[in-house]
């Protein structure tokens, strides 16, 4: 591990948080959107086994941050049945850095598609399944910006500790 003093010079990019239109919709999926992609753009690249190593006594790493958010996505805008939550946070050995975000964007870009098909903000979220309850798209939308900058922020501390880069 670099240490940051040494390595933060000149390693800053940030990116701006996204102009948005006026409605409601668009605003929360366009600061979505922006965070899904600064998460994933931190992971891409990251170097192993750092990107699995626990940098801090809870076990958190980078990697496994990102693994989480793939089933926590799925979970919530697909529907799809998590029945180990901390497991999530674990990538399995055999998936690399690639592998874990591609499945990332890739499950990204299909929560979009279901999105776009919601017209109404109060209305639930679609489920495969009719007979489990689902929260409201207007919900759903706010608890995964919520989700996804809490984790966008250990993920920026952890890939700091790993080799110094910065920025979102």
């Amino acid at each position: 591990m670099h240490t940051p003093a040494a390595v933060r010079r000149g390693s800053r990019r940030d990116t701006p948080p996204p102009r948005t239109r006026d409605s409601e919709a668009e605003t929360l999926r366009g600061f979505l959107d922006y965070l899904r992609a600064s998460i994933a753009d931190k992971v891409d690249g990251a170097p192993e086994p750092q990107v699995r190593t626990a940098a801090v006594a809870s076990g958190t790493n980078l990697l496994g941050l990102l693994n989480h958010l793939v089933h926590v996505e799925r979970a919530l805008f697909l529907g799809e049945e998590v029945r180990n939550w901390p497991a999530t946070f674990r990538a399995a050995p055999e998936d690399g850095v690639a592998d874990v975000v591609a499945r990332y964007r890739e499950t990204v870009a299909h929560a979009n598609r279901m999105l776009d098909t919601c017209t109404d903000l109060g209305a639930p979220l679609p489920r495969p399944r009719p007979d489990r309850p689902a929260p409201s798209v207007r919900w759903a939308l706010v608890h995964m910006v919520e989700e996804t900058g809490r984790h966008a922020g250990h993920a920026d501390i952890l890939r700091e500790l790993i080799d110094g880069s910065t920025g979102r």
